[in-house]
This record gives C-alpha cells, structure tokens and sequence, in this order.
C-alpha cells in the first residue's frame, strides 16, 4: 500500500456545540494530526494565543485557519472582509498553519466581488500561507435556485493557485465531486471531507453516510501521492451526548484513514 505524507485533521466545527478548546482535547485523544481552527463566535477561535496554549498542552497542531466567511460570522474580526482576511493569514503564520480557507464572496458585496481574484492572488503574493478558495453551492428553494456567491460557487474558472474541495458541497450542489476535483488539478491542496445526501442543506455528514464518493476519493488522493490536508468537517450536533460525539468523531478519522491509501503498483 501507499500512503501520501498528507495529515488529517479535525475541523474545530466539527465539535459544534461544544468549544473550541474541547475540539483540540478530542482531537488529541482520538488521534488527529491536527486541527483547522473554524474562526467563528467562540472568543477562543478568535484568539491567536489562546489558541498557542491549547495547541501547546494537547500537543496538537494547527494545521490550516478557517477565515470568517459564514453569514454567523459577519461581525467576527470587524466587517471588512479583507482585513478578516489579513488577521487570518497573520493567525496562520503565527501558528505554523499552511493554509486559510476562504469561501468565495456573498453577491451583495460586490466591492470585495469586484476585487476578489486579483486580491487573493495579491494575497497569497505576500506570504507562504495558502489562501485554498473553496467549492461553495447554490441555494435552492423548491425548483429555484439562487446564485448567492461572486464570481461563483464554483471557483475553478478562475485563476487561484490553492483550492479547497469540500465533499459536503458538492452533494448540495449536486456535481460530481472527482470531476471537480480533477479540474482542480495540482491546486488542489485542501480537502473537506465530509458526505452528504443531495439534499438542499449542507448536511457534513460523517463520511460513508452518504452519497458521495468518499473512498473513492481519497484513495484517488492517496495514488496521486497528496501532500495536503485532509479535513474532517462534519456536524456532530445532533449527537445526543459527548460520547455519541466521539464516536462520530473516531468514525470519520477511521475511514479516512482506511481509505487515504492507495494499491502500490506491481512491477
């Protein structure tokens, strides 16, 4: 078997409702590579120290900052979408993380619309960080379906240099998820991995769940030799007690580690 140099980490979402700092303990316990820190509401993922400590005590890394990019979160580190964006990549930097996500902008700010592309790319410029655009979708009501996102939900007709592919999405979009992924081709450095349904919600389901091709996927990624992070951001809301939520949590890290490996050829 091959297995890629790529980590797997646990997205402090993931945990939802419980915190941030509870994320880093479960992670440590459960055997994660690391974490990606979901910047949002909790005063924790907001806090560059603060998250120092915790990475420091459990022993466990961060290896990517989710910037705040979700409709909660429009008042987290002030309204200018772009200075959210600085302070993730100078939270990134000062915790040894490779990558910010960053999710397309809403249609209504059309200034940061206007200036998305080439601001990233100025972005990405100034540092080692990856800023890694992620796969958004559609929303859809009945036989609706609202364009919410500029220049897209779907990033890849544009010229970035880091992608973030998230399984979750494109079950709720409905496209095809390796048909994504190889059109993002080398700049897919960030995965997602989650499932979902097809549903009109974006479900995060623990992977397997569902109906997306997440085996398939990573072992895609594992035979491709992917150097990345891979992501388990699945919602663990509804689990009825911490315990349940653990599991969930085990769950998914088992079968990403099952399946990110690849048959080694035969000569």
């Amino acid at each position: 078997m091959r297995v890629p140099d790529a980590k797997i980490a646990l997205s402090t979402a993931s945990v939802y409702p419980d915190s941030t700092a509870d994320a880093f303990e479960m992670a440590a316990r459960l055997g994660y590579d690391g974490v990606e820190i979901m910047v949002w509401t909790d005063p924790v993922s907001q806090d560059i120290e603060a998250l120092r400590r915790l990475s420091d005590h459990h022993g466990v890394p961060v290896l990517a900052v989710h910037a705040p990019c979700l409709l909660i979160t429009q008042r987290v580190w002030g309204t200018d979408p772009w200075q959210k964006l600085v302070r993730a990549r100078t939270a990134a930097e000062r915790l040894g993380a490779r990558t910010v996500v960053v999710h397309p902008p809403f249609r209504w700010q059309r200034a940061y619309a206007k200036s998305f592309v080439d601001g990233i790319r100025r972005m990405a410029d100034e540092t080692d960080v990856r800023f890694a655009v992620e796969n958004m979708f559609p929303f859809r009501y009945r036989d609706k379906e609202l364009a919410a996102y500029a220049p897209d939900w779907d990033p890849t007709d544009e010229d970035f240099r880091d992608f973030t592919l998230d399984l979750s999405h494109t079950a709720t979009s409905r496209v095809d998820a390796l048909a994504l992924a190889a059109k993002m081709g080398g700049r897919l450095s960030h995965i997602h991995m989650a499932d979902g349904s097809g549903s009109i919600k974006d479900e995060h389901l623990i992977p397997g769940r569902g109906t997306q091709p997440c085996a398939e996927m990573l072992e895609r990624l594992a035979g491709d030799g992917f150097a990345g992070t891979v992501v388990l951001e699945v919602n663990t809301h509804r689990a009825a007690n911490r315990a349940e939520r653990e599991a969930d949590l085990a769950e998914a890290l088992a079968f990403t580690r099952l399946h990110l490996a690849a048959a080694a050829e035969v000569p």
